[in-house]
């Protein structure tokens, strides 16, 4: 028995007659083709959605979005990339109905559209919230690094600066040097010599005046790094090694590990991010007391607090400890204190101790300049040991004009409570934060960006997590069950009205006619 041959390549038709045949019912161009016509991507915010009165006509907004999303779900993000898939991808040809747009227009594209890119992805978690997708009782927050635009030789912070301005200098004493012995010879000077040296010297001069720019920036700025190629990215551990990165954060729905949100960030660690994505997914999900995950990397007494006086549930990984928080200060600052954790108002300038007592600032600073506060009343008869002083004060780090002792509040409502995480909530963590960085990376390439500045990377990664979120609600809803919400979710009252009563005169408009 011989084997499967083909068809012969002369014969007049080889592939379908329509190109339609190609795509199947649950193919997931038809899902991307509805979601972006049942978009109003001018209400959105995106460019180039109405046709030019005058000179050349552009693309529309809506093919290039379908041809992104379509590239991030096959791990195909490069411009040109994308300009040859579209040109050979029977896939594409159906979805943009054999549009060959150039890589200039492709990038363009995402470059204009950086924000209205996230509002989309958002328009997406609406629909699926609407549908019932998200569970809205407990998110997992989690953090990971992507590699950004940026060589670590084109990144600076004070030290290397004054490693490289001092070998400048060493460079250009020894050139001054060789300038002299070459004008002491008493035969003639090489004068070809002399134009180099002065050249590389006019460089050197050059370079150390860019870096002593860099550096008085660093000294009038809170910056610690400035970088050259993207001045956004910052240089962070990933992975055990020192890389130019993006610190991206995200919260994940536990009913069907859905993304929510996510935030682009240049901040090496994930101490600050809890409360911002705790109390921004909850406005997105439209819920109330949600439970929020997270692992030892966001073990921060401040941020902690912030989530309860929200009125939700943070389950950080390893935390144990009593808590002195007061409802009527929507930023307090809690910052470690031996065993115990206090807390620091800034509008009063008062400390709230472990025990819930309140410590005023006294006359005096210690060396180092940081305001003293004590409660010498309070403290002489307390059983909790949090500071080994015989005086019972507590140290802060604070500017001078912020010291003053003049507030004195004995009225003050404070709430003691006890933060201990839950390890049964906090096992799930891992399954639900870690999944989809893993996704991204791996099956979608996403380890490092190809855009500069956080606005790009975000606008970058709004159509990386609408892609993971799409095929999410695939393997959830199924593709013809996804395609028919979308429809009947915009064909509801006076507007699904009119789409059928349309609907009924083209009937009736075919019975006529047969």
């Amino acid at each position: 028995m011989g084997h499967i041959q083909g068809q012969d390549r002369n014969q007049l038709i080889l592939f379908p007659e329509c190109i339609e045949d190609y795509i199947s019912s649950d193919n997931m161009v038809r899902v991307i083709d509805e979601f972006i016509e049942q978009t109003d991507l001018k209400k959105l915010g995106f460019t180039r959605t109405e046709s030019n009165e005058f000179g050349r006509s552009s693309y529309s907004s809506k093919p290039l979005s379908k041809l992104y999303l379509y590239g991030y779900m096959n791990s195909v993000r490069s411009s040109r990339k994308l300009e040859r898939e579209a040109r050979r991808n029977v896939e594409l040809m159906w979805l943009l109905g054999k549009l060959t747009p150039d890589h200039q227009t492709i990038a363009r594209f995402r470059k204009e559209n950086a924000k209205a890119l996230k509002r989309l992805f958002r328009s997406f978690v609406k629909m699926c919230n609407e549908l019932g997708m998200y569970g809205k009782e407990m998110i997992a927050t989690d953090g990971s690094k992507f590699e950004a635009v940026n060589a670590t030789d084109r990144n600076f912070n004070d030290k290397k600066l004054n490693e490289r301005i001092a070998k400048i200098e060493e460079k250009i004493e020894a050139y001054m040097q060789m300038l002299q012995e070459e004008d002491k010879r008493e035969e003639q000077n090489d004068t070809t010599l002399i134009k180099d040296t002065t050249a590389i010297l006019t460089q050197l001069i050059e370079r150390k005046a860019k870096y002593e720019n860099y550096r008085d920036y660093l000294t009038e700025t809170e910056n610690t790094q400035i970088s050259e190629t993207d001045p956004d990215s910052r240089r962070m551990q990933s992975n055990g090694r020192s890389d130019m990165c993006y610190n991206i954060q995200h919260s994940i729905d536990a009913k069907h590990k859905l993304v929510v949100e996510f935030e682009v960030t240049n901040q090496a660690n994930d101490i600050n991010q809890l409360s911002n994505m705790t109390e921004r997914s909850a406005e997105i999900l439209d819920a109330q007391g949600i439970c929020s995950v997270a692992d030892k990397g966001y073990d921060n007494a401040t941020e902690i607090a912030k989530c309860i006086m929200q009125g939700h549930n943070p389950q950080v990984i390893g935390t144990d400890f009593d808590l002195c928080i007061t409802t009527d200060s929507p930023e307090p600052q809690i910052t470690n204190h031996h065993e115990g954790r206090c807390v620091y108002l800034e509008d009063r300038n008062i400390v709230l101790c472990p025990m819930g007592k309140i410590l005023y600032p006294s006359s005096y600073k210690n060396k180092k300049g940081n305001a003293i506060f004590r409660n010498s009343h309070a403290c002489a008869n307390c059983a909790c040991k949090c500071t080994t002083s015989k005086c019972k004060v507590f140290e802060i780090r604070m500017r001078k004009e912020k010291f003053s002792k003049e507030y004195k509040d004995e009225n003050l409502y404070v709430k003691q409570v006890r933060i201990q995480a839950n390890p049964e909530v906090c096992a799930q963590r891992k399954s639900l934060a870690e999944h989809p960085f893993g996704t991204l990376k791996r099956n979608m390439g996403m380890g490092y960006v190809l855009t500069k500045g956080i606005e790009m990377v975000t606008g970058e990664f709004s159509l990386a997590y609408l892609a993971y979120n799409l095929k999410r609600a695939v393997s959830i809803m199924g593709a013809e069950a996804l395609i028919n919400a979308m429809k009947n979710r915009n064909n509801d009252g006076f507007f699904g009205f009119l789409h059928y009563y349309g609907s009924l005169n083209k009937f009736f408009s075919i019975l006529k006619t047969a």
